[in-house]
């Protein structure tokens, strides 16, 4: 793998059932992402882009292939390490169609809660989380409750806490289906300026069509594999 290299799919297989109740959902795709690109998954509803995503967040086993992150190889056939929830914290970061915040934190205690429970003190989880407000420019709601933001504010706060322990990775489902245009091109141009400045590779399972031109390559589920195309300059709104 070249070290920009920072996801590799190879022959990955996802099967559920078994026998007459057989589903094949993803088959034999391989494919490979760098750091800082931001890349579109997009397929018809049922055809498997939230399966392959939870896959390469290591929360759904695969039937077989193999998944690397970065120079680690987490699957082959079987996980390669004992404790996948550490591969989790340590590479990757996930953001959801709905923010997920808990409502009776702040904004900045919704952020530094995963950090402190990694062992990060309160003092670096608070200056970490501050840092990336400020980077998101919405620092004036740190002590803001989520019922307080809107949506489109919200979803930064959520954008904020999947950077909080500094992922390789950021796996984002259906990120702006809840936000206006407006809103939506403002998320996809602000996970774009995180990609291409902090080298952070970014997947988006999406059906809004309004956020492609922004991403960088657009991979799409065809007969359960895996095909690229590529977003060219003039296509950018």
């Amino acid at each position: 793998m070249s070290e920009q290299s920072a996801i590799k799919v190879k022959n990955l297989v996802k099967n559920f059932g078994k026998d007459e109740n057989l589903v094949k959902v993803i088959e034999n795709a391989s494919f490979e992402i760098q750091k800082g690109e931001v890349v579109a998954l997009i397929a018809p509803s049922g055809a498997g882009k939230t399966t392959l995503l939870m896959m390469i967040g290591c929360v759904l086993e695969p039937t077989s292939g193999e998944i690397w992150l970065g120079e680690e190889m987490v699957y082959k056939d079987k996980w390669m390490a004992k404790d996948t929830r550490r591969i989790r914290r340590e590479k990757i970061g996930f953001i959801f169609q709905a923010h997920y915040l808990i409502p009776f934190l702040n904004v900045l205690e919704n952020i530094t809660l995963l950090p402190q429970a990694n062992k990060v003190s309160e003092a670096d989880a608070k200056k970490k989380a501050m840092e990336l407000l400020e980077y998101l420019e919405i620092a004036d709601k740190a002590y803001n409750m989520s019922s307080q933001l809107s949506g489109g504010q919200n979803q930064r706060v959520a954008i904020a806490r999947a950077l909080a322990n500094n992922p390789q990775i950021i796996l984002a489902d259906e990120p702006t289906a809840a936000l206006d245009g407006e809103r939506s091109v403002s998320v996809i141009k602000m996970l774009k300026k995180i990609a291409r400045e902090q080298n952070v590779a970014i997947i988006t399972v999406t059906h809004d069509e309004r956020i492609l031109p922004y991403c960088d390559r657009i991979m799409k589920i065809q007969d359960r594999g895996i095909v690229f195309h590529e977003i060219e300059e003039d296509d950018i709104l």
